[in-house]
């Protein structure tokens, strides 16, 4: 009788690979590496995403770009909001975020842009695209200095088409202060069900000019 080779027991048998704790995982990793380009120690939550996406309208945007989309959770909510001939920019200045999201969302409606948040208008030559009807951004202002942070949002405002809108999500009201400068008054939402609690600013670009 021959004996045959005993197989290895797998000890955790039917663990399959989660996207979210991975997500969470490259996340955190994204924060440890550079904390002042990533606003949080770990990404928004559903609650979050679900609010942005309403409160910015997306469903009706035919450009909208993403500031700091980290590892992507946010921009998964914004595609699945957007029209199927829509196109979003993606502006990522962190390389691993950037070359994961282009490695994980296989969307043909996003680009994935890598640079600053300062330079949208390069962002929209480079690929041919016009003006934004949205611009999403959660980048941390309160972690920047204030002559870049000024120059992000003159970046946005330059770069919105005439009706359009920039919604913010932030931990902290830096932004509010800073986009008074710029864009004027903005309306502010709180999200309460995210860790931490985030508040949520819109601009609207047509309610300045009028």
């Amino acid at each position: 009788m021959s004996l045959s080779t005993p197989q290895r027991q797998d000890p955790h048998p039917g663990r399959r690979s989660n996207p979210r704790q991975d997500h969470i995982l490259a996340f955190f990793k994204g924060f440890l590496d550079e904390p002042k380009q990533v606003g949080s120690i770990i990404p928004s939550s559903r609650f979050l995403e679900k609010r942005l996406v309403r409160v910015a309208q997306l469903a009706e945007a035919d450009l909208a770009i993403e500031l700091g989309p980290g590892t992507g959770g946010t921009t998964r909510a914004v595609l699945a909001r957007m029209k199927p001939d829509a196109r979003l920019l993606a502006i990522e200045i962190n390389p691993k975020f950037a070359r994961l999201l282009e490695r994980t969302i296989r969307d043909p409606r996003l680009i994935v842009h890598r640079g600053s948040a300062a330079e949208i208008g390069e962002a929209l030559r480079a690929h041919g695209l016009p003006p934004a009807d949205v611009i999403l951004s959660g980048i941390p202002f309160s972690t920047m200095q204030r002559d870049l942070g000024l120059s992000i949002l003159r970046s946005i405002e330059e770069n919105l088409a005439e009706d359009g809108r920039f919604v913010a999500y932030q931990f902290r009201d830096r932004v509010e202060h800073l986009g008074r400068q710029v864009l004027g008054e903005p309306s502010v939402q709180v999200e309460l069900l995210n860790v931490p609690p985030m508040r949520i600013y819109r601009w609207d670009k047509a309610a300045r000019q009028s």
